[in-house]
């Protein structure tokens, strides 16, 4: 059989997989690096570039509806907390969650998975109405058949940072390194909307036991139907490499931020890279949940509906 065309992200357990220590039984895997990854998020929505292909979940519900001609194995690839990812202007008089309702509030497009997650939080933690909420995006969503709701609005060119410093919108969903700077003039300040976002991520999870998923492993149809065995040789090899990079993880210590990411999401959960669909099942079907109430997707679907069940 032919080398299978796989797009992953740069994580220690996808390298394990990539230099070839570990291979899955069976068949062979030819990586084509992509940068950034989202990238190839839209390359395997739109033209079914990859055999295999890491997706972003929430990509992923939203190109099931529209029968994209891929499925996700119950292989997360990425996990992220998202208390930190909340910053507002220091101007705007924005002191909790629920003063974020109706204002300008930015994220990079209305389906990003960073977007959904915060979005689900903030609603149900908090009881923010995001239907309240201008959500003014700066990219196109990866599923081009998808239409946003009516209070999602496009910027039409400025980036969110551009919006942010002219005033447009008064926080965004902008990741931990904030809405950043740009030229001289860029003067307007933001600071997180939670000061203390990681004692929030570890204590949210403690009592919720979510923990976001990112990237998803993704399989095109054809070639699912074609080599029946494939998927419990991935799930193999995935878990195979996973193994290896925890001990050189534990015996090594972090050579890198993405290392030192990890560890400590591994000081919350535990496992910082759970395996099948029953040890991702409460974090799996409330972001299906979230994308319902958010309408990324129109109905909800069981996690047996849309994953792959392998072990």
């Amino acid at each position: 059989m032919r080398p299978l065309k796989t797009a992953l992200g740069p994580y220690g357990h996808t390298q394990i997989l990539k230099d070839g220590r570990i291979k899955p039984a069976g068949f062979d895997l030819d990586f084509i690096e992509i940068s950034p990854m989202n990238a190839g998020f839209r390359k395997m929505v739109r033209n079914l570039e990859y055999d295999i292909c890491e997706v972003a979940i929430t990509t992923y519900l939203v190109a099931k509806e529209f029968n994209k001609g891929f499925t996700a194995l119950p292989i997360p690839l990425n996990h992220m907390f998202h208390f930190g990812d909340v910053q507002v202007g220091t101007d705007t008089g924005i002191e909790t969650p629920n003063d974020l309702m109706g204002k300008r509030v930015g994220v990079r497009a209305y389906t990003v998975t960073t977007g959904v997650w915060v979005r689900g939080i903030l609603e149900n933690e908090y009881g923010v109405d995001s239907s309240s909420i201008r959500w003014v995006t700066d990219d196109e969503e990866h599923v081009t058949e998808y239409g946003p709701p009516a209070n999602v609005e496009a910027s039409g060119g400025p980036t969110l940072v551009e919006l942010f410093q002219s005033g447009d919108i008064a926080a965004a969903f902008a990741g931990r390194a904030g809405l950043g700077r740009t030229g001289a003039t860029a003067t307007r300040e933001f600071r997180p909307l939670f000061a203390d976002a990681a004692r929030l991520d570890s204590a949210w999870y403690a009592r919720t036991r979510i923990y976001p998923i990112h990237g998803l492993l993704c399989v095109r149809d054809d070639v699912l139907a074609g080599n029946p065995g494939l998927p419990q040789a991935l799930y193999d090899a995935f878990a195979q490499a996973k193994d290896l990079w925890l001990a050189e993880l534990t015996r090594d210590g972090a050579k890198s931020a993405d290392d030192t990411r990890w560890l400590d999401m591994q000081a919350i959960v535990g496992d910082p890279l759970p395996l099948g669909l029953e040890a991702n099942r409460p974090t799996i079907e409330t972001m299906i949940d979230y994308a319902f109430t958010q309408k990324l997707i129109a109905k909800r679907r069981t996690p047996e509906e849309l994953f792959l069940s392998i072990s």
